[in-house]
């Protein structure tokens, strides 16, 4: 076995590493609403989930394109570059589960993919242009967009159900929440899990596997995209407990109705972006759906020292993955590659 393809079975063997850390620092996404307000138990909460973003992972690739040829010019990325990027993206994740942030698998691993190939290329190498309008954009305008359409979701319902008994109501909304979890797992499914699909097969282009259409583009292989849909479900079966309980109890207390109208909310927006190619941050979105849903009640409701230290981790993950990888890289060509 040569050591090109020993490398490549490395690289795509940390990026299905990635794919199931992905799935269990994003399950809370998909499942810690549902959980927190007791309509599922962890375990029935889990399995549901994780058959939900199976299935939204097989709805379409065009976020692993945006991921695979959009952001950073694909001429200027090696296996090495790969690599590099997805061990900046992992040990990210591991630091922010750690602690409980709910941060960005996406920004962390597409902040690792620009630092490795600036080390590898110079800036030159990074399409500014699709760099802002599929990433920094979105980045900024989710959490607004999030935060509005889960505060007025929430808003409405109130309004058409402010003479109802509340605990009617809420055991309503308990089998409506069932619904709309399994909405906000398809959701992720359909956005995160294409982003390691896109990487995998930047990675056998590299590597003489894949070819380019004849578009000049690539397609994703049927066996990339059942491998990280398998990947990332049994990553979000693993749980993700302690992102969980911070996004479940930590930003606000939520009841049946709150939980329904913050996945609906998220899940809309987030199937929108997937659509569009657009890999955007389901925690972002899902983060301040909640807290738009809160702050329906009173502002105080909502425990903003919990939302500054998460918003820190949001502003921070680009950039410092950007270090991370361009650091390991540098480490990378210097002592190994030469």
């Amino acid at each position: 076995m040569t050591v090109s393809i020993v490398l490549l079975v490395l690289v795509v063997g940390g990026a299905l590493v990635f794919e199931y850390i992905n799935g269990f620092h994003d399950a809370a996404n998909a499942i810690a609403t549902v959980v927190s307000t007791k309509v599922l138990t962890p375990r029935q909460a889990v399995v549901y989930g994780a058959a939900l973003e199976f299935t939204g992972a097989l709805t379409g690739t065009h976020v692993a394109k945006t991921i695979g040829a959009g952001i950073v010019d694909p001429s200027t990325i090696t296996l090495h570059v790969i690599f590099c990027a997805l061990c900046a993206a992992i040990i990210w994740n591991l630091i922010t589960w750690f602690f409980g942030l709910p941060s960005s698998s996406s920004h962390a691993l597409i902040g690792g993919l620009i630092g490795a190939a600036v080390v590898n290329a110079g800036w030159g190498c990074v399409r500014f242009l699709e760099l802002v309008d599929k990433v920094i954009a979105p980045m900024f305008m989710a959490p607004v967009i999030g935060f509005v359409t889960g505060l007025i979701v929430m808003a409405i319902l109130l309004r058409i159900f402010y003479k109802a008994n509340p605990d009617k109501v809420n055991r309503r909304f308990r089998r409506c929440q069932i619904f709309s979890a399994g909405l906000m797992a398809l959701s992720h499914g359909s956005n995160d899990a294409q982003k390691t699909m896109g990487i995998i097969t930047l990675a056998l282009l590299a590597g003489g596997i894949v070819k380019h259409n004849a578009q000049g583009s690539f397609d994703i292989p049927i066996y990339v995209i059942l491998s990280c849909a398998t990947v990332m479900s049994l990553g979000v079966m693993s749980g993700g407990w302690k992102i969980i309980r911070t996004m479940g109890s930590k930003i606000i207390k939520l009841k049946p109705i709150n939980g329904f109208a913050a996945e609906t909310s998220a899940a809309s927006i987030i199937l929108l972006a997937s659509h569009f190619g657009v890999p955007l941050s389901t925690t972002h979105v899902i983060s301040t759906a909640i807290m738009g849903v809160g702050t329906t009640y009173k502002a105080h409701a909502v425990k903003w020292g919990v939302i500054g230290n998460i918003v820190w981790a949001w502003v921070l993950t680009i950039p410092i993955c950007i270090m991370i990888s361009g650091t390991i890289y540098f480490l990378y060509r210097t002592f190994i590659i030469n």
